[in-house]
């Protein structure tokens, strides 16, 4: 048996362990079933959903909204990380403010971000920016600040110029520590943009999940959940085969 599958089927039995639980607190009688319906019936429903255009329409609206904020917070992140690295002066400007609203729970900005850019998908896509750029920002910072400073001064020495020297030597040399700040930010933006979508949206997963509820509709409510979680364990997968693709070499490869 492969280490990759063995780890796969390792890794399966807390979820299977989770899901016969259910099965038997809901054939127990503890929970009713308008409460908490049983998994065959919720994963019969999910199955059902996924043959259905409007539910996938809806599934490929919070994607968008995911890779569009994800995007911008990798672009935001990485560039402010390298800056801070590489000029004392955007370093001394920036750390005070990351070190600042780095902890501040970023849901609370999201009635501001509603009021500047509307209900529609740009203040959802800020939210996640917003969640999603810190992880990026710092990884990057201390990746780049840890890469051995005679390698760049041994490409610059050699006649690179600085911005070469950052795209082949310090970049390269970083990317572990990038991408790892990446991972962590993807997961961050499913959760922030089907939270996002529960509090203020016409579409979308997290939109299916409140509206669902509100009309008492248990087995419904389940399978977005049960929809955003199946879509973070193939993001991350997809995600883990790049980064294998990307640090082939580095010993943070497997």
């Amino acid at each position: 048996m492969t280490a990759p599958l063995a780890a796969a089927l390792i890794g399966s039995v807390p979820i299977l362990l989770i899901i016969a639980l259910w099965q038997v607190i809901a054939m127990s009688g503890i929970a009713p079933p308008s409460l908490l319906p049983a998994p065959g019936t919720v994963f019969t429903r999910l199955l059902q959903q996924f043959g259905s255009l409007a539910y996938l329409d809806h599934a490929a609206t919070t994607l968008g909204r995911l890779f569009a904020g994800f995007a911008i917070a990798v672009v935001v992140g990485v560039t402010l990380g390298v800056a801070m690295t590489g000029s004392r002066w955007v370093g001394a400007a920036i750390t005070p403010l990351v070190r600042v609203l780095a902890p501040v729970p970023k849901i609370a900005l999201y009635p501001a971000f509603i009021l500047t850019l509307g209900f529609e998908d740009a203040s959802k896509i800020a939210l996640v920016v917003a969640d999603a750029v810190f992880p990026i920002l710092l990884a990057t910072s201390q990746g780049t600040a840890a890469v051995e400073p005679k390698l760049a001064w041994s490409a610059l020495a050699a006649g690179a110029s600085r911005l070469r020297c950052l795209l082949t030597v310090i970049l390269p040399a970083a990317l572990p520590s990038i991408l790892t700040g990446c991972r962590i930010a993807l997961v961050i933006s499913c959760i922030v943009v089907f939270l996002a979508e529960m509090i203020t949206s016409t579409d979308g997963l997290g939109h299916l999940l409140v509206r669902a509820a509100r009309n008492f509709q248990s087995v419904d409510m389940f399978v977005p959940l049960i929809t955003i979680s199946l879509l973070g364990l193939l993001l991350n997968a997809g995600f883990n085969a790049v980064r294998r693709r990307l640090l082939a070499g580095f010993p943070e490869a497997d």
